[in-house]
């Protein structure tokens, strides 16, 4: 049984770039409340017309700092930056998640922004910005705004990316570092593969979806399960066990699930193990260029921990791919196709949200609902045996019909 608040504080709204033109908060609420999450962020607050239709569809809880939904759904204010710049003779480039306390606390973050360049023509914006600077500017502003450093691995805008010019949080924000009490996972990373980091063993695990559409296997995805009720919901209470690490875990995928798991090149159709990179030199064997390096590999360029290694303070997490995926499997077809769609509401009508499905719900009640393979592929789902084929330069990993296999 989950106990807390699951939270999703890493999205997007319809006006970023590659994003569902559908996304509308209520929409958003739709779907988090069948995927089972109890708490969104609103995505993208510094676009302008996104942050109209926040202030159109949510009430703000001033002394709170949550926005609800006229049917009561929380929300609290995030949106995710890019930076850009050149600091030591070096190119540097990273995407940030900031949370604000309060509508008026963001009306000053925008402002600071207007003034370093355009905020109006994608929900993620890009900065000339170093890094020690926007902390310095954010804490001006409010102490209590969070800054995440987003998809911490991802190859181009992750901080420890292997294209974003950072090996550590010391050298991204230098005498700031001590401001960043988090970060987020990623979709190619979990919290095994960060603990190797021994700076991070200070730092929160955090794990959010960065969703680009509201789709159940979009949001929610991953997530950050916070010890709290809804009763005792407040953005301080939130940012207070963020700083303090007293979450009660994190839902992830399978890292092999993320599109930068592996080296690779998706134009050649060709990825790799980072054994296998390190044979081949790096170079893709069939166009002869640079691989992209991917998560797996990173984290053993930079890891100073031995595989295995779990800090003291480690939360738990589950690993869980989407139901959507399972059903894909069972069935075949495509992961939106008509029959799995049906399966999937026949199971939320009966459970209640996907959520519940793939990690408390009986196996046997399972079956009356669906059938023996599918619940089968749940329960080795939730116990973490449901192999992948890992992703690479931006191809998502495939859940792997050899499983299908060994089951059945």
């Amino acid at each position: 049984m989950i106990k807390g608040i699951v939270a999703d504080l890493h999205i997007h709204g319809r006006f970023s770039r590659a994003t569902s033109k559908n996304l509308t908060i209520a929409n958003l609420e739709k779907w988090a409340r069948i995927k089972g999450l109890n708490l969104l962020g609103t995505g993208d607050f510094t676009h302008p017309l996104w942050l109209k239709e926040i202030q159109e569809n949510l009430s703000e809880e001033n002394e709170k700092g949550i926005l609800k939904t006229k049917t009561n759904f929380p929300f609290i204010l995030s949106t995710e930056i890019s930076l850009i710049y050149t600091d030591a003779d070096k190119g540097r480039r990273v995407h940030l998640v900031l949370l604000a306390p309060s509508l008026q606390v963001v009306s000053q973050i925008t402002a600071y922004f207007l003034k370093k360049g355009r905020i109006d023509y994608d929900g993620r914006p890009i900065f000339k910005i170093t890094c020690p600077e926007l902390v310095e500017e954010m804490q001006k502003i409010d102490e209590r705004i969070e800054i995440i450093p987003a998809h911490a691995w991802t190859p181009w805008f992750g901080i420890f990316g292997s294209m974003s010019g950072f090996d550590s949080l010391k050298e991204a924000f230098h005498e700031k570092s001590n401001k960043i009490h988090a970060i987020e996972t990623g979709m190619s990373s979990d919290p095994e593969m960060n603990w190797r980091l021994s700076e991070l063993n200070e730092k929160t695990i955090l794990s959010f979806s960065d969703a680009h559409s509201f789709w159940p296997f979009r949001i929610g995805r991953e997530a950050t399960i916070f010890n709290l009720s809804s009763e005792e919901l407040e953005y301080h209470k939130l940012i207070d066990a963020i700083r303090k690490n007293e979450i009660n875990g994190t839902i992830e995928v399978d890292p092999a699930y993320g599109k930068y798991h592996w080296d690779g090149h998706r134009l050649c159709n060709f990825s790799c193990s980072p054994e296998e990179s390190k044979k081949l030199n790096r170079i893709c064997p069939i166009c002869k260029k640079k691989l992209v390096i991917g998560v797996d590999n990173r984290v053993e360029q930079l890891a100073n921990m031995p595989r295995g290694f779990k800090p003291s303070n480690a939360k738990p997490f589950y690993k869980i791919l989407p139901l959507q995926e399972l059903l894909v499997i069972a069935n075949g077809g495509m992961i939106s196709s008509i029959k799995n769609w049906q399966i999937y509401n026949k199971l939320i009508e009966v459970f209640g949200s996907e959520l519940s499905i793939l990690l408390e719900v009986e196996k046997e009640k399972i079956v009356s609902v669906s059938n023996e393979k599918i619940a089968e592929l749940i329960i080795a789902n939730r116990k973490g045996n449901i192999s992948v084929k890992p992703g690479y330069d931006g191809v998502y990993g495939i859940a792997s019909l050899a499983v299908q296999k060994k089951l059945f």
